[in-house]
């Protein structure tokens, strides 16, 4: 139960709402999850 919007899936896994996101985006991270080079 997540209660945050919007929610992001990727490969059907959870990886969370905007605040998550955005900060993923500003580190880079988000970036290299999408292309599939993430950890």
């Amino acid at each position: 139960n997540w209660p945050t919007f919007p929610q992001l899936y990727v490969k059907g896994e959870l990886i969370g709402g905007c605040d998550i996101v955005i900060e993923m985006y500003q580190t880079g991270e988000l970036q290299k999850l999408l292309e599939g080079d993430a950890a």
